[in-house]
Formats: structure tokens, sequence, C-alpha cells
């Protein structure tokens, strides 16, 4: 048994718990200094022009996107114009920035932005939400980078930074979950011009700096906080999860090729032309199939008794 009396008064306060690192601040200000001269930034860009570049850039990088996206916005500068526009030109512009769906989406869209909205790409989540193509990434995007509105904006790189940097792990696993979500929902500045900016910063961090394959940690604004580096910069334990996508030899590649000969090709192309593009297998009639399921391409009637020909659809 115990002699010593109770202490007297009240129990000392516990210690505060210690202040969550600032991420903001150090990425803004670097940010500042390294962002890159992207047409979509510029002052006067439009937020058609902003989503454009956001479907664009779904899976093609940047360095392929920009001239791309000129080109389209000199000739289809509002949804109207795109709207109205024949399809097989839109698929001859959209050339080979790959997953040529896009391209179809994004002219249905321009369709539902004139329809809807009088040509104008709408700020409200839930419109942005319901135009075609346009999934919770894109929609923030579009929130956040053409309107300077408060949004989680939640690609790739950002999801990479942050696991990094607040999680020390490696990379974000495969799938998104509502957590990570929230957390990051947790980050973002309650204001909306700081809020944009953050989006656009963290961003372009996991873009030039902190990259999946040779993060250049000396060169970040974070690395004297980042709790992957601080424990060491462990291995991806998702690594086994993660899928590698092929190209060589895959139906991507054979639907590539016929897409390309159609784009090149003034006049519908009749079936045996297609040997040009890839031999006569059951994977080119297995690709094939695809597009034509896709609405990619179209098979015409050359006329009776003849073979039909393929050509873009429009």
């Amino acid at each position: 048994m115990s002699l010593v009396p109770p202490a007297s008064g009240p129990a000392p306060a516990p210690a505060p718990a210690p202040a969550p690192v600032d991420l903001v601040g150090p990425v803004v200000d670097w940010f500042d200094e390294h962002a890159r001269d992207l047409p979509w930034r510029a002052p006067d860009r439009t937020p058609w022009g902003v989503l454009v570049s956001e479907v664009m850039l779904q899976q093609t990088p940047v360095v392929r996107v920009e001239p791309a996206w000129r080109a389209w916005l000199g000739r289809w500068p509002t949804p109207a114009d795109l709207a109205t526009a024949p399809t097989a030109d839109v698929l001859r512009a959209w050339d080979r920035l790959g997953y040529p769906r896009r391209a179809l989406r994004l002219q249905e869209c321009a369709r539902v932005l004139v329809e809807r909205h009088g040509g104008r790409v709408p700020d409200d989540e839930d419109a942005l939400l319901a135009l075609p193509g346009v999934g919770a990434y894109t929609a923030a995007a579009v929130r956040a980078f053409a309107f300077g509105r408060r949004a989680v904006v939640l690609d790739t790189n950002v999801r990479r930074v942050l696991a990094r940097a607040v999680d020390g792990a490696a990379l974000p696993a495969p799938t998104q979950t509502r957590a990570e979500v929230e957390r990051a929902r947790a980050l973002v500045p309650a204001q909306d011009a700081p809020a944009a900016r953050w989006a656009a910063a963290s961003m372009e961090l996991g873009a030039l700096v902190c990259t999946a394959r040779s993060p250049r940690c000396g060169q970040c604004p974070l690395v004297s906080s980042c709790a992957w580096v601080a424990g060491g910069r462990p291995g991806d334990v998702h690594a086994h999860r993660r899928r590698t996508q092929a190209w060589h030899g895959t139906d991507r590649q054979v639907r590539g090729r016929v897409m390309a000969l159609l784009r090149g090709s003034p006049v519908p192309v009749p079936r045996h032309v297609l040997d040009e593009a890839w031999p006569a297998t059951p994977q080119r009639a297995r690709a094939l199939a695809g597009l034509l399921a896709d609405g990619l391409v179209v098979e015409v009637a050359a006329g009776e008794d003849e073979p039909p020909v393929y050509a873009l659809p429009g």
C-alpha cells in the first residue's frame, strides 16, 4: 500500500498534439517559381479550353497533348463549334493521342453543353458530372482550374505526393479509397483561390519532382518533412497488385493501326485493304468488331453483292 498522499489540485493539462506539417505553403511557393507555362493555364484560357485539356491529358503526356490542344482550340474554340463538326474530322484531329473514344465523348459533351447550358461549361459540380465523359476528377479539375473554385483534385500525381509525404508509402494503392479522398479534402485550403492554387501546385509537384520511378527528392520542397523519406524510402507494398499495360501485339495496338489507316484514307476502305494495317487474323477481326461497337468505325454497304467497306463515322 502506498504511503504517498494523493496530490491535491487539478490534474495537469495534457500536452498539446503536435501541429500538422504545413504541406500547402511550401508546395505553392515552389509552384510559383517552377510552374510550367502551359496554354491551358494562361490568363486568357476559357473553361472549354480547360475541359478539353483535361480530357486530352487522361493517360496522355503533356508533350503530346499541347500541340494537339492548340490545334483543336484553333479549329473548335467553343462547344458549339465542336458540336456540329463531322465526327470523322474530330477523330482525324484526335490523331495519335490514344483512346479515341475520348474524342467521341468530348463531342457528345459539346452537344450537351449546347443543348442544356447555352454552349457554356457550367461550374456546378453536379452539372459537370452529368456531362458525357466527365468523372469526379475531371469535374473537380474544371472547377479548380477553369473557375478557381475549391475542389478536391486528386489525380495520380497528387495521390503519389500525399502517399509519400503523409503516409510514408512509396506509391498509393491501385484503387482510390474513400479515406484517401477525405484525407485529401482535409488538406485543401478553405478559400477558393488558395485551394485552386494548391490543386495546381500539388499536381505539378507530382508530375515534375515526386515522380513514380525516379523522384527528385533533393529538389522537393517537402523533403525535410516527407514521411517516406524519413522512413528510409521503403518499397512499394502494392507492387504485386499492379498491372502493367502492354502494347505490342495487343488488341489496342491493332485498333490503333486500323484507326490510323482509316484516318489517312479519304474514301471508305474494303476489308482486304485493312491488311496494310494488320494481317487478317482472328485478333484483327476482334479489334474491328470492337471499333464498330464503340462507334469509332462504321461499316458501309459498297453495293449489291459486294463486301462492305469501312470508314470513320460521319
